[in-house]
Parts: C-alpha cells; structure tokens; sequence
C-alpha cells in the first residue's frame, strides 16, 4: 500500500490509541492514574570501560507535565509519547534496567518502558557500544560482557544520582533484556558463558543458529577473545530478578553458573513450543534453564517470532526495509498482532517483577 498523508495520520493515530489503550489497561486500581504520564530524561553515564560515556534513557512517572515528546520515532518505528523532562515523582520506586537487543537502541524499547512506568516502576537503559543502532559490528558485539557491564555501569551512576537515587527502591532492582540483551539479563543474575561451548555450537551450521550467522558475516573469530573475558563471572548482587526474551547464545551457559543463581529468572520465548530458534531455545531440547536454574519460570506467546518483541511499525516501513536490503522486521506472523504481542509481554513481565520476593 503506498504511503499517503491520510493512510500514514489514520495508522499513527490507531497505534498512538492502542499504546495509551494498553497503559490505560494496566494501570491497575484508582489512584494509579499519577503514574500513567511517563516523564523522560537522558543522562550520560561514566563508564570505566569503554572510552567514553554511554547515553542513556530514563523513564519515571511523572511528577507534573512538561512538553509531549516522542521517544524512539522514526520512518520504521512509531515513537511512544512522554513528559520530556518531566518534575520527578516522589516516594520509592521498584527500579527496571533495560538491555536492547543486538543492532537494536534504548529508544526503541519505549513501549515496554511506558507500560511498566504505568505500573510504577522506574525505567533505564543505555545503548550499547558496538552492538547499538548505527553502531552494529559482529566482532564488537561477541564483547557480550561489556553490555553487562555497561547495565551495571548505569545503576551505579543511577544511585549516585542526587535526583534520582533517593527514588530507587533499592530492595527490587530488576533487569529485562531482549536478543542479546537477554544474555545481558541473565549474565547480571549469574549465567556465565563457555566460550567452548559456542564454538562447537556454531561448528555445525544450522538453520536456526541465527546468532552463529550473524558473527559469520563478518567472518568472526569467536576464539578472538580472551577466554577469561567471554566466561567472567558478571553477576550484579544489587539485582533481585532477571527477565530475558528470546535469550541468545542459549546453548553455551555452564550449568554449574546456572545451578547458582539465586535470584528468579523468567525467560519468554516468541513463538509456540518447538517454534523457537535454537539459538534462543532454552528448553529441554537446548539450554535445559527448567533444569539447572533454581527460580525459573518460561513462558511461551504466539503466534510471535523474534522481530514481535521489537517497536510497532509505521505504514510502509516494510517496503522501505525492503528497498534498503534489510531484514523483514516489520513481518509478523499470520494470525499475529504485534500490539496484542506487547500487550501480552508487558503484562507477564510486570506480573512477574511485581511478585513478592522468595523466601
């Protein structure tokens, strides 16, 4: 369908409706009415090592209205409107760290950002060097444990914050990360990585070793890296909880590192039951996380795949993806909604972040 004015205004505004519809959705009980208007704020956060500092986003609900801004708009993806600037909220807030896939940025996850902030909670994530929009290498982004570091990085600068470390219920800090980012997630709990693993793993082509394809483009050496590097232990002990969907590199945690960890970890996996990659394959058949995780929850949401998790897409953003020889990002599966995927992601994770902590 071609591109017009009125097809393009009639679309954004359906999908504009949609988002402030789902955050009306789970906005839960009166009186949760003050958190609906997500307040946003970039800040630049001190990084020991990279070379310089990593931007980030922070999402809150707002204390008091500013001016409309759209965060993470662009001729693919439709933005999601904020508070730019907005006062901060009083009181405590449970804290949300996010990790964006690879190729992917911070921005783009604002529609997970300004459900959750309906519920609450405060949200924050940075883009990460080498593996970020416009910023994308192969080789740069099998340095999986710098994006770890970078999340780490943020909620250090995040609690020294004057505004907004006193905001941080510091008793339910929680990460979520998606692709790559989900190894960031469950890197922070403590899931470690063999670098062994992943080389036999990826010695034998197959079509679902989407993650071994992609460092194949570039020709990588996945033996390039230090091995003390790619296996550190990356454990943040000021996490509580650990959502990744579609975690990669799904073969390669020791078992040991995942017997470990001790706080709870829920996978969602986009797609039914032997629909998933294995490169994201967490079950009995790949990673075995049911097995060796001690607090662990999967789910599964379909019809879904991988690119449902990403923002939704503006009026003929799969022509323009097409033109441009890129992936077909913007091509759900038959039967698939991806605002009712959302919908469905956001309510599971802020379930699960929301419930008590074990005893």
């Amino acid at each position: 369908m071609p591109v017009t004015s009125r097809n393009f205004a009639h679309t954004l505004t359906r999908h504009l409706v949609q988002s402030v519809c789902l955050i009306l959705a789970l906005a839960g009980p009166a009186g949760a009415a003050d958190g609906l208007d997500p307040g946003h704020e970039r800040l630049q956060v001190a990084a020991a090592h990279r070379d310089g500092p990593l931007m980030a986003s922070v999402w809150y609900p707002a204390g008091g209205k500013t001016y409309r801004g759209l965060v993470g708009d662009n001729p693919v993806f439709v933005g999601n409107p904020v508070n730019m600037g907005a006062p901060y909220p009083a009181g405590k807030h449970p804290l949300v760290l996010l990790s964006h896939g690879s190729g992917n940025n911070i921005d783009a996850m604002s529609w997970l950002a300004n459900g959750l902030v309906a519920q609450g909670f405060i949200v924050a994530g940075v883009n990460h060097p080498g593996s970020t929009s416009g910023d994308s290498s192969p080789r740069r982004s099998l340095r999986h444990w710098e994006r770890a570091k970078d999340v780490s990085a943020l909620l250090t600068s995040l609690l020294q914050t004057p505004e907004l470390g006193p905001l941080i219920d510091t008793d339910r800090i929680s990460v979520v990360g998606f692709s790559l980012g989900g190894v960031t997630a469950l890197a922070l709990a403590g899931a470690e990585t063999s670098q062994q693993a992943f080389v036999d793993y990826c010695a034998e082509p197959a079509p679902g070793k989407v993650d071994c394809r992609f460092y194949a483009k570039a020709r990588t050496d996945l033996t390039g890296v230090l091995q003390a590097e790619f296996e550190q232990s990356l454990t943040d002990p000021r996490i509580s909880r650990s959502v990744a969907v579609d975690p990669a590199m799904a073969q390669s945690y020791k078992a040991g590192s995942l017997k470990a960890i001790r706080v709870p970890v829920a996978v969602i996996s986009l797609g039914a039951p032997g629909e998933i990659p294995i490169a994201a394959d967490v079950g009995a058949s790949g990673g075995r996380f049911a097995e060796l995780i001690p607090d662990f929850s999967h789910s599964y949401i379909a019809p879904a795949h991988h690119y449902s998790f990403l923002a939704l897409c503006k009026p003929g953003a799969t022509e323009l993806l097409e033109a441009e020889g890129e992936d077909a990002i913007c091509a759900d599966p038959a039967g698939s909604d991806r605002a009712v995927v959302h919908a469905e992601a956001l309510s599971r994770i802020a379930a699960f972040l929301m419930l008590p902590a074990p005893r």
